[in-house]
């Protein structure tokens, strides 16, 4: 499921690509059944306007303006928003498009139908409505010490959970605590002040080194956990061998080797 970087990359596609042009229409794609889309009316209300600014927290993408409207969107399992021209190949799946005026599009792609996209007036708003913790990439060393490690339960769990800190999913966390040599089902509370410091550093560091690529994973390092996230390969930075086990009901990619 995309995370914070994957998130990220595809702000900075519509604020690259899609900002201060007029909307002319919001066009309904094929097979939309069992999507969550704006609704008629709220699709009328984007034409005439303009997304001036872009923002995002923890997982969730917006596009609008000062005065709204905005949407709001979460990319489920593998959605995407793609620029493009009237004259280019609509991306296949799309749900949703907005029509500039000219010939830019901005579609929404959802080929599993997990994610969905909604018409909101206020960001700050849909944050506390939503009960989202503080974005991963902007909390800081001592909040981020005090959520983990407060945590009884598995600090694998602590990190994923949307309500403590957004943004960060299966994926980065095993990355993350890999990289500290922490067990993903240690507890928060077991860690000091200095694993917890270890891990703050980290995960900025893992997260901004996917930013910095624009989640393309090809161009991380060799030694990431990523490139060899499979039950019984060999653990590049210590020779152990990589294992899975469910921790908190979700798979945990870890290297028991050197992580504990």
């Amino acid at each position: 499921m995309p995370e914070l970087p994957e998130a990220e990359a595809n702000r900075r596609r519509v604020e690259d690509g899609a900002l201060n042009r007029t909307i002319e229409d919001v066009r309904l794609g094929r097979d939309v059944e069992h999507v969550e889309l704006p609704s008629a009316k709220a699709r009328q209300g984007f034409a005439g306007g303009r997304f001036t600014m872009t923002r995002r927290h923890g997982k969730y993408i917006f596009a609008g303006s000062r005065s709204g409207p905005w949407i709001a969107v979460h990319l489920g399992m593998s959605g995407s928003l793609r620029v493009h021209d009237g004259d280019d190949t609509v991306p296949d799946h799309t749900r949703l498009t907005f029509v500039f005026e000219g010939e830019r599009r901005l579609s929404y792609r959802c080929p599993r139908k997990f994610g969905w996209v909604r018409a909101i007036d206020d960001v700050d708003a849909f944050v506390v409505q939503q009960g989202l913790g503080p974005d991963a990439m902007e909390i800081g060393g001592d909040a981020f010490a005090d959520t983990i490690g407060s945590s009884r339960g598995a600090v694998k769990s602590a990190l994923i959970d949307q309500k403590k800190m957004a943004g960060v999913g299966n994926l980065w966390s095993d990355e993350t605590l890999y990289r500290t040599g922490i067990a993903p089902d240690a507890k928060g509370t077991d860690l000091g002040g200095n694993r917890l410091g270890d891990l703050h550093g980290a995960m900025r560091d893992v997260l901004g080194g996917v930013l910095d690529t624009d989640a393309q994973y090809d161009a991380l390092p060799g030694d990431w956990l990523i490139h060899n996230r499979e039950d019984g390969t060999d653990c590049p930075r210590c020779g152990g061998t990589i294992r899975m086990k469910k921790v908190g009901g979700r798979s945990a990619y870890h290297c028991p080797d050197h992580q504990h």
